[in-house]
């Protein structure tokens, strides 16, 4: 849940290699040293040779299935700027701050990149390694000239004198704006039917890259929760984090909160520090091949309170009532409706009274994206999206008590053909967070 891993991977550093840059100064120098005196940490397994690379094929099936999308949709073309949908579809990371870098796709005819003049040769390097290929054309732009006229001669040159442009949500309003002014022929709309329409079904791959981030995050969690000490800050906790990723092999890392900065859902900024009997809240994840997991554990330090162990089992109910009611056919605000009756009914409520935000977001290249475990989607483009096979997304029920100490529980969930597979073991109880983990 957690927005600080969301800012750092969209840096597009998210590579197994990256793991070690992005521990804190100090931390992968010191490795040996903190790894003999965190044997838990030592212990852990590598994982990264796991993982898989997408392939040039696997991207150019993701373009044609976009192609058939703006049939349905009745759009012409699609403009990729900025986000994770370039890299989705084309293994191009774009970005140029107030520089127009756009990948247009269009439903008929070859797709076409618009990069800045003194870019070509950055592009066609991208390019030529990736699903596009060398024949993939690339328009130029000089700085004093408008990029967004040439949008428009890409189009025209594929027969798209007038018609229906979507913009990729990610894409900057003024960008969008120059667009629209520059051809004013077009009809520019949302392309989120489509580069969302694609990315919310995960695929076997994609959910193998997921469960394997899972699996590396539950992995990390259970050895910091054997690695902390009382007198240990939130900080020096984050920092075994991430160098039991490095361990591990994959970039990620993680916000501890502790004690009543438990009961903020994404926690403080306000140095906090262990002791005997404190409840900690880890959130956050990993990054494997481009795509995510996000995890919550609560746990104790020591000798939970009767009160921490009522509120936990009511949140894993919760969050089980919402994995037995997630299947296809299902609206998906009606998940988050079943998770968030158990918490009223046990006294926390009403609505978002302690349980004060929604049940769970679509994850997968973006650490949130769509759809959402909510009533009406927040606002998406379909408010009442019905759940399908391959949908992913948290499952993440809280119970948050002001001044005193907040409980959730988080685990990434795929949608099957009959029902919902949480990607990871849940948590059985406070007092054994991680129990029944076979790995």
């Amino acid at each position: 849940m957690s927005f600080t891993r969301r800012r750092f991977l969209s840096t597009g550093l998210a590579t197994a290699a990256g793991a070690a840059a992005i521990a804190k100064p100090g931390v992968v120098a010191a490795q040996a040293a903190s790894t003999a005196t965190f044997p838990a940490i030592a212990r852990l397994p590598t994982l990264s040779a796991q993982a898989r690379a997408f392939t040039n094929a696997e991207r150019q099936t993701r373009i044609e299935r976009a192609r058939q999308l703006m049939a349905e949709n009745r759009i012409d073309a699609i403009l990729i700027s900025g986000g994770t949908s370039g890299r989705y579809f084309a293994d191009l990371r774009m970005g140029g701050s107030e520089r127009l870098w756009a990948l247009v796709v269009a439903a008929k005819g070859k797709p076409f990149v618009v990069t800045p003049a003194f870019e070509e040769a950055r592009a066609r390097e991208a390019l030529d390694v990736g699903p596009l290929g060398k024949e993939a054309q690339v328009l130029t732009w000089q700085e004093d000239e408008s990029p967004f006229a040439l949008v428009g001669k890409g189009l025209r040159d594929r027969g798209i004198a007038t018609g229906t442009l979507g913009i990729d949500e990610n894409t900057k309003f003024v960008f969008a704006d120059s667009i629209r002014a520059a051809n004013p022929h077009l009809n520019l709309v949302s392309a989120t039917p489509v580069t969302a329409g694609c990315r919310m079904i995960k695929d076997t791959h994609e959910l193998e890259c997921m469960r394997l981030a899972s699996k590396a995050t539950l992995l990390v969690y259970r050895a910091v929760a054997q690695s902390v000490r009382v007198g240990m800050t939130n900080a020096e906790v984050e920092n075994l984090v991430q160098l039991a990723y490095a361990k591990v092999g994959f970039p990620g890392e993680a916000s501890l909160n502790i004690d009543e900065f438990t009961a903020l859902p994404h926690g403080s900024a306000q140095p906090q520090t262990l002791r005997e009997g404190s409840i900690l809240m880890l959130d956050d994840g990993c990054t494997v091949e481009g795509y995510q997991s996000d995890l919550t554990r609560t746990f104790v330090l020591g000798k939970p309170t009767d009160k921490m162990k009522k509120v936990f089992d009511v949140v894993k109910t919760a969050q089980t009532a919402a994995l037995k009611t997630a299947r296809p056919g299902i609206v998906a605000g009606d998940v988050d409706a079943a998770a968030r009756k158990v918490i009223v009914d046990a006294g926390y409520g009403p609505g978002f009274r302690y349980f004060t935000h929604r049940l769970g977001h679509g994850i997968g290249m973006d650490g949130h994206e769509w759809p959402y475990f909510v009533k009406n989607n927040m606002f998406g483009w379909d408010v009442a999206p019905r759940l399908k096979a391959g949908m992913t997304f948290s499952d993440e029920p809280g119970v948050y008590i002001k001044g005193e100490f907040g409980i959730r529980l988080e685990d990434d969930l795929v949608i099957t053909p009959d029902g919902a597979e949480l990607l990871t073991p849940q948590s059985p109880s406070i007092d054994d967070p991680f129990g029944g983990m076979v790995y």
